[in-house]
């Protein structure tokens, strides 16, 4: 572990001006790079010191300006099309590149880096995406993910359950080659199944019963016939 002085504020550190321990690869590789800190020496304190009211002044004007663009951002959907199968599963998955792409083309400058993607989307559907305009600023946007412009309509409006739906049934009627209504295939299916051993035990019955019954009436006609012979 190795101490740094935070630049700025970072989630799950610290803010501005705190002294924390971190893993090397994790200062070395995103947070003095990025001038999120700098290496806790006598120096550098020294230095921060002397920067320090500079450094909370920009802060607070990016701060103000990131509130700002995160006003007009409210509530904002982004439109990603992709590939997907009938069942709706993506031939890949969305990444914060993606995203940003998809803000730029919606008039928004969104950086990748700026953009969390806390869950894998590898399916059709609308997900809400965080994006840190600043340390301080974070929103969240929505990113409707479908395999055309007018799926993407119907999503928004409808609801990602309506698609899936959709897109079920018509895999369903693929396989089956006719439309389906009603009750799904499968359901009739095993409709169908329970049905068989109870037609089989009835016509069983009916069986037996009609063995019995022609068993039992010779048994019927003899006392008649021995009365006759009787008489």
């Amino acid at each position: 572990m190795i101490e740094v002085i935070l630049l700025e504020r970072v989630e799950g550190l610290g803010a501005m001006g705190q002294t924390v321990k971190v893993k090397p690869g994790y200062a070395r590789n995103f947070l003095l790079p990025r001038n999120k800190a700098l290496r806790a020496t006598k120096t550098n304190q020294e230095l921060f010191d002397k920067q320090r009211a500079d450094l909370e002044a920009r802060n607070e004007a990016e701060r103000a300006k990131a509130e700002k663009l995160g006003a007009k951002m409210d509530k904002l959907k982004l439109v990603v099309i992709r590939q997907a199968s009938d069942s709706g599963h993506l031939f890949g998955s969305v990444t914060a590149r993606d995203v940003s792409e998809a803000a730029q083309a919606a008039g928004h400058e969104i950086n990748r880096l700026q953009i969390q993607i806390d869950t894998p989307i590898k399916a059709l559907g609308l997900y809400p995406v965080k994006v840190k305009l600043h340390p301080e600023v974070t929103i969240k946007v929505t990113v409707n993910v479908a395999r055309s412009a007018e799926e993407a309509v119907v999503q928004a409006e409808k609801g990602a359950a309506v698609v899936k739906a959709a897109a079920e049934k018509a895999q369903v009627e693929a396989a089956f080659g006719a439309p389906v209504e009603g009750a799904a295939p499968e359901a009739a299916g095993e409709e169908a199944e329970a049905k068989k051993p109870a037609k089989k035990a009835k016509k069983a019955e009916t069986a037996e019963g009609e063995a019995e019954a022609a068993s039992e009436e010779p048994k019927a006609k003899k006392p008649r016939a021995k009365k006759a012979a009787a008489e």
